[in-house]
């Protein structure tokens, strides 16, 4: 089962404003979907993304309502962009707007989803997942 499909946007958009817009196109909706996915992958580099949002070869192992409405936010906002037929632009530019900041304070740490992190790899010395890190080098000493 894919992340996201048309018939899921029912809660954002009614089937027939979708079908306005896409001009029964299935492959805009797609395309909108697809945008959508890519932008909040950009946000979520310390997430298992294919756990979240699977692969060609996997299905998504984690669901996240919460997740799925942020990407149908970004991506009704994808696609009422391309016309206006009884759609109130500014609600769906507001809600684009507020999911994007609330992937920002999740890409920095403000935030907890809780969606599963991506698996430390061992052969680097950082934890590349959960938390933000830092380190420095070595205390110089200096001698005259």
């Amino acid at each position: 089962m894919p992340f996201l499909t048309k018939a899921d946007f029912k809660t954002h958009l009614y089937a027939e404003i979708i079908e306005e817009i896409s001009r029964a196109d299935d492959d805009v909706v797609n395309r909108a979907i697809a945008a959508a996915i890519s932008e909040t992958k950009a946000y979520m580099s310390r997430f298992d993304l294919i756990a979240l949002f699977g692969d060609t070869a996997n299905d998504p192992t984690f669901i996240s309502d919460h997740l799925q409405n942020i990407v149908k936010d970004i991506a009704a906002w994808h696609l009422v962009k391309l016309a206006n037929p009884n759609v109130n632009m500014e609600l769906f530019r507001t809600m684009y707007k507020d999911a994007i900041d609330f992937l920002k304070a999740v890409m920095m740490g403000k935030a907890d989803p809780g969606w599963p992190y991506k698996p430390d790899d061992p052969t680097t010395p950082a934890n590349e997942n959960n938390f933000v890190q830092y380190s420095s080098n070595p205390k110089r000493t200096q001698h005259f």
